[in-house]
């Protein structure tokens, strides 16, 4: 699917907020809806988030037609703004919260006088104390049922229409039977009492049932919204106005929208980096916690990439804009967490089976439930069919098994990102926790990725000539000059004549008259440069470790030696030690020498590592590790790594590699530090830890509560359920699930 949408370019990606939707049924309504319709490759719809990720081919359908079809099932599909701002994402939110907000005090308010009524004014054989009692709580109970619960009933209908059936058909068809039966009994009282039997009435049921589902969907709602918090955030982390420098004199407070590539922003002390950009005058240190989850701020100098959500600290400086906010990092991660708490993980296809074929069955047990009492029930047999008809279609509702896997999703992605781990999509999270191989790339992933002197020893400790050392590799093109010149910014460099760079052996030139080389041995030898003892062993020291050594002399002897290497990161012997400490076998792949991979795999603790790989080595590496039946992640940084990462399992990409590796990976570490990897692995056991939990009592409530809502226990002990207590039940369940999911966010990664 993935491979077609790829090569048809006319196949567009869009994520659109659907509105309406009361359940789990009505996500697999709407998501089978778009998914037959021609043109459409792929539609998976989100309850917990309220929206559906869709591929369709634009030359066959247009988006308005997509809307046309969901309408025609009793939802909605918003298809103006599929870029939602915060604002308008907390606004659509708030308006739902509120608008059930409403219908839950209004229908409790009716509710709570019925109730009254039909516990303190009516006896058992249905006669009341007070005048009346009947019309005034069908009175009541009709705004209930009709005005507050008026949506259960219009969505049926269009349910109906289309021969589909979900949670608000059994919510529409319990009270709605309710209601009739007692409205046939206020007015036709006769009928029952020509039989001998009382006409009870059952408003307040059918009435404190709708107010129950109204409050549990308000719970429910309010609880959701605390699931994309971390959206929320993110979103907020971009200021809205920036000061843009004109002319190079002073600063103009600009909206962010209105600012283009190649403007000069200001940023003061305190203030948020609203774009991505480069330092171009002053220096400060900058919290990058919010997107790499590393909590010491980075110092920024001229020539440093900046972020937008980062925060400045007490410095200022000015910046040049490379990206526009729709092209930043902070909103690639935005766009990525989004699509990944609307994806589904693998566990949730067995739910959207279940939840399909759910709610007919639950109707197939109500009718079953109804002809056993009316043939097996007694005196009361007609009554109690009904009451318990309705009992059991008000206590199954699929909303908590629909919930179960998308909330713990929404949290579980939400948490990662805040934690600088960028989750793209459910299968790598919840297939993360098997992980039992993973192959780790060198450069950039285990080590630095960029060479540094790590050592220099000086001939009798005299480094006087460390300027002209620093001159001659300013001039020099080679990888490894740029090492030393930075390892020297701090001092002058001396002036340098006669400058000549020697093919594969370094390079020479002259400072006052007198000649310098800078380089291998071979220039050493070339040129009849004197060696000391002392230098050579110090170089025969560092071969050994897998450095590369450089030599400085003049036109007699060598004045000193260096070392330089692709230095370890400090955290990734320590991460490798808690990958293998949760079972994870680790190899290491590098394309470097045999020594130099040795000497790597030696320090930090890898006992399987192979050198001297091609980037389809890699690949073929990882695809035999799998035919052996490993589940393997794939770790690294480079565009040489992208067939490998695409390969894996589980990939995951370091965030200061490549954009190509970063867009194949499912996983990203914003910092690049290892040590976020066991992280990633235990939220992923903290996520299906959860996931199972959700779904284990989602299920247990329905095989207890069905039973004993149609009556089994009746025969035991004489328990009926009452229908309103079910209602509550149904409502709570759902409440539960979302509420155990948001426990996610507290538990330690």
């Amino acid at each position: 699917m993935n491979n077609e949408i790829m090569s048809n370019p006319h196949i567009i990606k869009k994520t659109y907020p659907v509105l309406h939707m009361t359940c789990a049924s009505c996500a697999n309504s709407v998501e089978s809806m778009l998914n037959s319709q021609d043109g459409v490759e792929q539609a998976a719809v989100n309850f917990a988030s309220g929206t559906v990720n869709i591929s369709f081919d634009d030359t066959k359908l247009k988006a308005a037609r997509l809307q046309e079809v969901v309408q025609s099932i009793g939802y909605d599909l918003d298809i103006e703004d599929t870029e939602l701002s915060s604002e308008k994402m907390e606004a659509q939110q708030a308006a739902k919260i509120k608008e059930v907000k409403i219908k839950t005090i209004g229908s409790i308010a009716l509710s709570l006088p019925i109730v009254i009524i039909g516990m303190f004014f009516m006896s058992s054989d249905g006669h009341s104390s007070i005048p009346y009692a009947n019309e005034i709580m069908w009175f009541l109970a009709t705004p209930v049922v009709f005005w507050f619960g008026k949506d259960f009933f219009i969505n049926t209908v269009k349910q109906a229409k289309h021969r589909q059936v979900n949670m608000d058909t059994l919510v529409a068809l319990s009270t709605g039977v309710a209601y009739l039966f007692s409205v046939f009994n206020t007015l036709f009282p006769n009928y029952w009492l020509s039989r001998g039997l009382q006409p009870h009435v059952y408003f307040e049921a059918a009435a404190v049932i709708i107010a129950f589902i109204l409050l549990g969907k308000y719970l429910e709602e309010k609880a959701k919204s605390s699931t994309s918090t971390a959206i929320k955030k993110l979103m907020g982390l971009q200021p809205k106005m920036v000061s843009v420098v004109i002319g190079n004199k002073h600063a103009m407070p600009t909206p962010i929208e209105k600012v283009r590539l190649g403007d000069v922003i200001q940023v003061k002390p305190g203030e948020k980096i609203a774009l991505d950009g480069t330092v171009i005058e002053g220096s400060s240190n900058v919290d990058e916690s919010a997107m790499s989850g590393e909590p010491i701020p980075i110092e920024k100098k001229e020539g440093d990439k900046v972020l937008a959500g980062t925060i400045n600290q007490k410095g200022s400086f000015k910046f040049e804009v490379k990206k526009l906010s729709h092209d930043t990092l902070l909103s690639q991660i935005i766009r990525m967490v989004q699509d990944a708490q609307g994806s589904k993980a693998p566990v949730q296809k067995l739910v959207d089976k279940i939840a399909s074929i759910f709610v007919p069955i639950v109707i197939g047990i109500a009718l079953i439930t109804f002809a056993v009492w009316y043939f097996a029930g007694g005196e009361h047999a007609f009554t109690q069919a009904l009451l318990s008809m309705v009992t059991v279609l008000v206590i199954a509702c699929p909303c908590a098994l629909g919930l179960a896997t998308p909330t713990a999703i929404m949290v579980g992605v939400g948490k990662g990102a805040s934690n600088g781990i960028l989750i793209k999509d459910a299968e790598s999270l919840e297939l993360a926790k098997k992980i039992d191989t993973m192959v780790l790339d060198k450069t950039g992933t285990i080590t630095e990725g960029k060479p540094v002197v790590t050592d220099i020893s000086w001939l009798n400790d005299n480094d006087d000539k460390k300027d002209i050392l620093l001159g001659l590799e300013q001039q020099s093109e080679h990888p490894l000059a740029a090492a030393v010149v930075d390892h020297f910014s701090n001092i002058s460099s001396a002036s340098i004549s006669s400058f000549n760079s020697i093919t594969g052996k370094g390079a020479s030139g002259k400072h006052d008259g007198q000649a310098y080389f800078i380089g291998n041995m071979k220039l050493m030898d070339e040129n009849s440069i004197e060696i000391n003892e002392s230098l050579q062993n110090k170089s025969d020291a560092w071969k050994k470790e897998a450095k590369t050594v450089i030599w400085f002399a003049d036109e007699k002897q060598a004045i000193a030696v260096l070392s330089i290497a692709d230095e370890i990161k400090a955290s990734s012997t320590e991460a490798i030690e808690a990958l293998k400490a949760l079972g994870i076998e680790i190899h290491m792949l590098t394309g470097d020498n045999e020594a130099t991979a040795s000497a790597i795999a030696n320090k930090v603790g890898i006992s399987h590592y192979r050198a001297e790989v091609l980037p389809q080595d890699k690949s073929e590496y990882i695809e035999q590790l799998q035919a052996n039946g490993k589940t393997v992640a794939m770790v690294g940084d480079g565009i040489n790594d992208s067939t490998a990462l695409a390969q894996a399992d589980v990939s995951i990409a370091m965030g200061k590699g490549s954009d190509i590796a970063m867009d194949v990976a499912k996983m990203t570490i914003i910092s690049s530090d290892l040590n976020k990897i066991p992280a990633a692995i235990k939220l992923s056991k903290q996520t299906v830890a959860t996931i199972r939990q959700n779904l284990f009592w989602a299920f247990i409530y329905n095989v207890i509560g069905i039973p004993i809502a149609a009556g089994v226990l009746y025969p035991i002990n004489g328990f009926l359920l009452n229908p309103m207590i079910a209602g509550a039940a149904m409502a709570m369940s759902s409440v539960s699930v979302v509420t155990n999911s948001l426990r996610l966010k507290f538990k330690k990664v």
